[in-house]
């Protein structure tokens, strides 16, 4: 296969001294996920799953300052502006690649090097092996553009220390490098200029924990612990207006940047995902989640807000959406619970 060619894939794989590798190929786009990408790769786990050459996977990509900068938020906002069907058939196969991801038989290692967003998310942190470096840069920004935090973030977000997850969520606050060993969302922490030495000892076969073991660097305190006491009593209330009322009552220069970063979000979606939120840390299964993700994204995708959002902040770049409704106090639980209700089971296939 000629150069041209495989830079055409948006997706590579192959096997390497008993290694599956993926390799996201689309650094134009910051490695931005898409239907088609999401399907070779599940095709690709499901083949390897059960492949006696494979021992573990390794997720990578071919460059550029984004390991997965998320999903392809755009294509599914323009479907959302017809029929939706395009974003929900989007929703439904990044889903399922998520599932694989977290029910995958053998190890998986995702190389977290670079801009790590939604989508990108998605496909590494549900991996039982999730390296970081100095160039990570965590967030889920859905707030922003009137979505939610999906991929599985029903379940690990609520999981991660007190509300870490909440306060992440809500405000879409980006963590940078050793921050995001400090919260449980890598595994391992490396130096950048460490990496291809590692990936090398990888994609030669070598035993992954020893491997890791040798390269893991020790990390301190999180640059939020200062914070956390006000994280954990704020983000914990029962309602977005009771944690705004909250912060506008802590007379701390932090609190009045974290209300003030709220007052940009979508109110209507900062109240599903807080209700997304609660209702993840209740639930017993991963599986679970997902289906409860995939009914709020089936409604969501064709919500004015997400259409808002990215004409906002992705189309037009004004950064002025308008929300509605403009006030967390005008949303309506009726209006949340309608994401939630049951779908069709024909939907989910």
């Amino acid at each position: 296969m000629d150069a041209v060619s495989l830079e055409e894939k948006p997706l590579l794989t192959r096997v390497e001294n008993g290694v599956g590798r993926l390799t996201l190929n689309r650094p134009k786009a910051l490695h931005a996920l898409t239907t088609h990408m999401c399907r070779m790769m599940a095709e690709t786990l499901k083949t390897w799953a059960d492949d006696a050459r494979v021992g573990y996977v390794v997720l990578d990509h071919a460059g550029g300052r984004g390991f997965c900068a998320g999903g392809d938020v755009r294509a599914a906002a323009r479907s959302g502006r017809g029929d939706g069907e395009a974003a929900r058939e989007f929703f439904r196969t990044e889903y399922r690649l998520n599932t694989l991801i977290k029910r995958f038989p053998k190890p998986f290692v995702a190389l977290m090097d670079g801009v790590t967003m939604g989508g990108g998310v998605g496909i590494s942190v549900h991996g039982t092996h999730r390296i970081s470096t100095e160039n990570t840069l965590f967030a889920m920004p859905e707030t922003g553009i009137g979505l939610f935090p999906d991929v599985g973030g029903g379940w690990f977000l609520p999981r991660l220390e007190g509300e870490v997850g909440t306060w992440l969520a809500l405000t879409g606050e980006r963590l940078r490098g050793a921050d995001v060993r400090a919260a449980g969302i890598s595994t391992h922490h490396v130096a950048a200029a460490d990496l291809p030495a590692l990936k090398a000892e990888l994609l030669a076969g070598n035993d992954i924990d020893n491997v890791l073991h040798r390269y893991d660097q020790t990390v301190g305190e999180p640059s939020y612990t200062e914070h956390l006491e006000a994280i954990n009593r704020i983000f914990g209330k029962a309602s977005m207006a009771d944690i705004a009322i909250a912060l506008k009552l802590e007379d701390t220069d932090w609190a009045q940047h974290q209300g003030e970063v709220l007052a940009t979000r979508s109110p209507f979606s900062m109240s599903v995902t807080l209700r997304h939120l609660r209702e993840g840390r209740r639930m017993d299964s991963f599986e679970q989640v997902m289906e409860m993700e995939f009914r709020i994204a089936s409604r969501i995708c064709q919500s004015h807000d997400f259409l808002e959002g990215v004409r906002a902040v992705l189309d037009d770049k004004d950064h002025s959406p308008h929300w509605l409704p403009q006030s967390i106090g005008c949303v309506s639980a009726e209006s949340v619970e309608a994401l939630f209700a049951p779908l069709p089971r024909e939907l989910y296939a």
